[in-house]
């Protein structure tokens, strides 16, 4: 499943919207044990080609073997959620034209899975 969201370039409540989505979608394949939890799944971070950006459910994460920070963070909040902790995946502004989506966690701890599996730089 690829999801393509337009929206306008301060749209982080919109794209919250759409993340929570995505993990409820892996909430259930993690439910019906179509796939494992993140980081037993051996999915690693990759970032999109320039211009594109299309959003995958947990179970394609899998098949592909590789993600980037919005299928991963909902990846990791519907792992959280299916251990009973109500995590949700969050989108950070981190400089004019870029966002990085996260996993918060319901202490306030955030978590970056893009960054524990494989992305270099600053997030």
């Amino acid at each position: 499943m690829a999801l393509s969201p337009h929206l306008d370039a301060d749209g982080i409540e919109e794209i919250e919207a759409l993340l929570e989505g995505l993990v409820r979608l892996d909430l259930s394949q993690l439910r019906r044990g179509l796939v494992p939890p993140l980081y037993s799944s051996r999915v690693r971070y990759r970032r999109e080609e320039r211009g594109r950006e299309d959003w995958q459910s947990a179970k394609r994460c899998v098949e592909l073997g590789f993600a980037d920070c919005e299928d991963l963070s909902a990846y990791l909040a519907a792992s959280y959620r299916l251990a009973g902790v109500e995590a949700r995946a969050i989108v950070k502004q981190v400089r004019p034209g870029l966002k990085h989506c996260l996993t918060l966690l319901p202490d306030g701890t955030v978590e970056d899975p893009s960054k524990r599996l494989g992305m270099k730089g600053k997030g």
